[in-house]
């Protein structure tokens, strides 16, 4: 019994000790929670965690050096009207002054108004109080030196939070091209800015952090912090001058005709370099914009201009000579009882084969497929893969069009096949895809791949350059090579695109005109492709170039007539401005009297200049301070030159006046190498400015 009542009192004991040490820890409890709460919850928030350092975003530039993207700093202005430093004597003391001064600044509210948002953040202990979005980097400095902001973020409560916009000093050119990035449920990348996501945003860094309250941090020490790796910049193959021609002049073309759309992209022969890529739609507005990049993503079936591939084929093959006969009869003829028709009200009759090229004759080229290839299509076939148009180009900008040349086991093959893919029918390429097989022509044979990207730079040093790559060492034989060179010499001179030729230099290259198939129930009579594509001079091809116009409504639909005009007005433009094209007995004269030789600069004294000497001009932007120049047949074209505050202005083609200006102006240092028109600067435009840092002008007279 003794022993029962022994366990029963030291289990009494466990039980009441238990209960004791219960009460305890539930009354500790109940004292932080009532008398402990501030100190517990600070020591809660004093949390540790590595935070994310952004990198500075590379630029994109054009060829020579002109900003295309920049990433520019704005700020927000927030306030902590918590923080233990930040008393409300300092708070009544200076938040008259502080109201006046932001108004005075940012000319948006009363200062009265901001006085009362102020006093009510700080009755309300607001942590996080929004002051103003979008401050510049000029506007912060000034910023730092209010009242109440001068006594930092602790004594004076303020918050800079920094935030980087992407901007285009030319706005919309070369947009698509340019491009962008989108994140989260948008995901997408557009352009050499998705192309060159990873190289152009950098890498990350790392700095460990305390959180002191709200959303301030405060870094340990130096030691545990891993530096960001800034972004590469990217040196693109646009030359902003020509990529303006060509926008400029498929825009009018578009307006007069009523087009949907239509692209142009002109590319160096040698090097696969593309000089411009303009692509323009109307949108609901009736207005023409770049929304979508047709050059590069449109598979659309040719037409006309795929009687290259066609003709080439029948060469190298041996079917045919340029100087063999062909009958085209009255120029209509029939496949398994579809009718099939050449353009114009007379048929051409007996003709050779290089006439009917000439005269992109669908009757004349169907005819002499169908007949070397009957029986046996997969030759034909063959021979295009062989030239490799049944491949992509493999370009880095994302969302290329795969080409459509379909094999005769295909489901869709049909009688009707042959002779329809023969004129451009049943196969889809994209533009850009047409352009590099007409541009193989012109580098006697050699398919390149177009590039949108020359290098990569770190601080203004080049890191990798982007060189030629060759995807087809010979798309066909040297001989016919030479005979169809002389045939697309002859398009121009004696066919279809007689409108193009001129005098100064030649021209090479093919007319198209393609019925746009709606629906899978086939084509109409009203919607047409109207393109041009070719190169020149074609006595020694520099450049290649492509124009396409869809859907024009004016009832003219004929790629001479539509797209031709653009192609030779980009031309034009580039053999004024490359002496080295022109024969040297030779004068310069293109179309009329050129305008003269103007430096950018300044648009009130340009402009004012351009009024006393009678000289026509036409300004692009209306509110465009500093301004770049462009000669042309009809006056100076002025366009908007983008300076901002905070980054180094882009100061080349100005002269000394203008440039010494605007770098001093920012505290930068200038040594000046020779006279004339500054032609290249040491310090890279679009960088952010540090003063009192040299910058060297090389200008176009040297001194000596």
């Amino acid at each position: 019994m003794s022993l029962k009542r022994d366990i029963l009192v030291r289990a009494s004991l466990v039980y009441l000790g238990m209960l004791l040490v219960g009460l305890l820890i539930f009354g500790k409890a109940l004292h932080l929670q009532f008398f402990e709460k501030e100190t517990w919850a600070m020591e809660e928030n004093s949390t540790i965690r590595h935070k994310v350092i952004e990198p500075n975003r590379g630029n994109i530039y054009s060829s020579d050096g002109r900003l295309l993207a920049v990433s520019v700093p704005f700020y927000e202005i927030r306030m902590d009207f918590r923080s233990e430093s930040f008393t409300r004597d300092i708070f009544d003391r200076g938040v008259d002054k502080l109201s006046k001064s932001l108004s005075n600044l940012f000319q948006d509210r009363h200062w009265t108004t901001y006085k009362r948002e102020l006093v009510r953040a700080r009755e309300n202990g607001n942590r996080y109080f929004l002051v103003k979005r979008n401050v510049s980097y000029t506007q912060l400095q000034q910023v730092k030196q209010f009242p109440i902001y001068n006594l930092g973020k602790y004594k004076g409560g303020v918050i800079y939070v920094q935030q980087n916009r992407r901007v285009r000093p030319y706005g919309m050119l070369a947009a698509r091209t340019v491009g962008y990035t989108m994140s989260g449920n948008l995901r997408s990348v557009v352009g050499v800015e998705g192309a060159y996501e990873t190289e152009l945003k950098g890498i990350e860094g790392f700095r460990l952090m305390r959180k002191i309250r709200g959303d301030i941090w405060m870094p340990i020490n130096d030691a545990n912090e891993i530096e960001p790796k800034d972004g590469y910049d990217i040196v693109t193959t646009i030359d902003v001058d020509l990529q303006d021609v060509a926008e400029n002049a498929l825009h009018t073309q578009l307006l007069r005709h009523g087009a949907d759309h239509g692209t142009v992209v002109l590319m160096e022969v040698k090097t696969g370099m593309v000089r411009s890529i303009a692509n323009l739609a109307k949108d609901e507005d009736g207005k023409y914009r770049e929304t979508y990049n047709f050059a590069i993503g449109e598979s659309t079936e040719p037409g006309s201009t795929f009687k290259l591939a066609s003709m080439i084929a029948l060469l190298e093959d041996g079917h045919v000579h340029p100087g063999d006969m062909v009958d085209v009869g009255d120029g209509i003829t029939y496949y398994y009882g579809q009718k099939l028709e050449d353009s114009g009200d007379e048929g051409l009759g007996e003709i050779t084969v290089q006439r009917a090229f000439e005269a992109s004759s669908n009757v004349g080229i169907s005819q002499i497929v169908n007949e070397s290839y009957k029986g046996k299509p997969e030759q034909f076939v063959n021979r295009l893969y062989e030239m490799g148009l049944n491949r992509k180009l493999g370009i880095e900008i994302k969302g290329e069009g795969k080409p459509d040349i379909k094999y005769t086991d295909s489901e869709l093959w049909s009688g009707l096949s042959l002779p329809m893919m023969s004129i451009g029918y049943e196969v889809r390429m994209t533009p850009l895809q047409i352009l590099a097989f007409y541009n193989a022509v012109a580098n006697n044979g050699k398919l390149v791949k177009p590039i949108f990207v020359e290098e990569m730079r770190a601080h203004g040093k080049t890191v990798k350059r982007f060189d030629t790559e060759v995807l087809n060492n010979h798309i066909c034989s040297r001989e016919t090579l030479e005979q169809i060179k002389k045939m697309l010499e002859g398009v121009v001179e004696n066919g279809t695109a007689r409108n193009l030729a001129n005098s100064h230099y030649k021209i090479a290259g093919k007319t198209g005109t393609a019925q746009v198939a709606l629906s899978k129930e086939g084509y109409t009579e009203s919607l047409y492709q109207a393109s041009f594509v070719g190169y020149f001079p074609a006595d020694k091809p520099k450049y290649s170039c492509i124009v396409v116009v869809n859907a024009p409504s004016k009832n003219i639909y004929y790629g001479n007539l539509v797209a031709g005009p653009i192609f030779r007005e980009i031309t034009d433009r580039i053999y004024v401005r490359e002496y080295e094209m022109h024969d040297s007995q030779v004068a310069l004269v293109v179309e009329g009297v050129q305008a003269p030789y103007s430096k950018s600069g300044i648009s009130d004294a340009l402009e004012s200049t351009f009024d006393y000497l009678g000289l026509p001009f036409e300004k692009k932007d209306r509110d465009a301070v500093w301004v770049s120049t462009r000669s042309t047949p009809d006056g100076v074209v002025l366009t908007s030159r983008t300076i901002t505050g905070e980054l180094v202005p882009n100061v080349v083609d100005m002269g000394l006046t203008d440039a010494l200006y605007l770098l001093e102006s920012r505290g930068m240092r200038v040594v000046v190498d020779g006279r004339g028109t500054v032609r290249q600067q040491s310090v890279q435009a679009g960088s952010l400015i540090r003063k009192g840092a040299i910058v060297t002008l090389n200008m176009s007279i040297k001194s000596g």
